[in-house]
């Protein structure tokens, strides 16, 4: 048995010296990082892919603040997609896939799409997707009859401001000041819906200036995979729900398993990164990194509930690890986690 030569440190066991600074303020410090090539961070964090860690809400908190959220893979598929559709919808200056519910609905059933989706409004659509009408929570408000149909209590078509598909930013901002209102239907030449701009939307953006969007002014978010032959599957519908990232997540990620998810998710998804883990030697990136891995995570039993070193014998001080991973990445151009 080869005992390692140097010991090993974790964080408790070093303090940072201080020194002279030269910054004056806080916001003159700069954090953003790059977690994958193409996405960046401006605040270098991710919340854990762990069951009582990441879903929607901490994903959204976790992207307005700068971050990103990975969104933990125990759950049935469909539920984890909706995680991901709620992340998607929940910040961007256009919607571009509003959701609609047609005339003959009932309240009963149009609070329910509301309860579900957390939205507070629904564009009312005929069965070919000609605008009818909004229908929003205040319609609704003083309503304590669920039986009645969507028709008899949205606003008509007739009394909507709408604005063409190509609207932009600062033309959509004048417009809800103008007329005082809080959804502009975006429509086509034929009066189909397009879209969908709302006031809270627009306020949001200078609310999170630095939040983690994508090209369409999404939040980014990632979900966690495994390694079975399930999980592709996972993968294929998170990717279509809008997932930005793919995250094979085990307790040991340095093995062939881990290596041929990597591989199979590159060539399927090849304009989506794929990070991997979890590692604790400069052999296991250099690895995960020919696999295809655009970054690695690091760490075997370093979370503070986490029992794998306890149960199994396994890992290396966390402060070593990221050390000599790090030293890894930089040789083969791969970020650390």
């Amino acid at each position: 048995m080869k005992l390692r030569d140097s010991v090993g440190l974790t964080f408790d066991d070093v303090l940072l010296i201080p020194r002279r600074s030269s910054i004056r303020s806080r916001k003159a410090v700069d954090t953003s990082t790059w977690l994958t090539p193409g996405i960046r961070l401006a605040v270098p964090v991710i919340s854990a892919n762990m069951d009582t860690v990441t879903e929607a809400p901490m994903a959204i908190a976790m992207a307005q603040a700068g971050g990103m959220g990975i969104i933990h893979r125990f759950m049935p598929v469909e539920r984890q997609v909706e995680q991901v559709a709620r992340v998607k919808r929940a910040e961007s200056f256009v919607v571009e896939d509003p959701i609609t519910i047609q005339p003959e609905a009932t309240l009963r059933q149009a609070r329910q799409i509301m309860a579900e989706t957390h939205i507070g409004g629904l564009v009312v659509t005929d069965a070919q997707g000609h605008l009818l009408g909004m229908l929003t929570s205040r319609d609704m408000l003083l309503t304590e009859d669920d039986s009645l149909l969507v028709s008899q209590v949205m606003t008509p078509r007739s009394r909507l401001v709408v604005a063409a598909k190509e609207t932009k930013f600062d033309s959509a901002r004048e417009t809800l000041f103008k007329y005082r209102i809080e959804k502009l239907p975006l429509v086509d030449e034929h009066d189909c819906v397009t879209g969908l701009i709302t006031a809270r939307d627009i306020i949001k953006l200078h609310e999170h200036p630095q939040a983690t969007k994508d090209a369409r002014g999404r939040l980014r978010v990632g979900v966690a995979l495994g390694v079975r032959p399930e999980d592709l599957q996972r993968a294929q519908c998170c990717v279509e729900a809008g997932a930005d990232v793919l995250l094979v997540d085990v307790a040991h990620g340095h093995s062939d398993m881990v290596m041929d998810v990597i591989r199979e998710l590159k060539q399927r998804f090849p304009q989506t990164p794929v990070i991997a883990g979890n590692v604790a030697t400069g052999e296991g990136v250099r690895d995960l990194a020919a696999a295809g891995a655009d970054a690695v995570k690091v760490g075997v039993g370093s979370g503070s509930i986490c029992i794998t070193r306890i149960v199994t014998g396994f890992g290396v001080p966390q402060l070593t690890a990221v050390a000599e991973c790090a030293e890894a990445g930089r040789e083969v151009v791969v970020p650390v986690i």
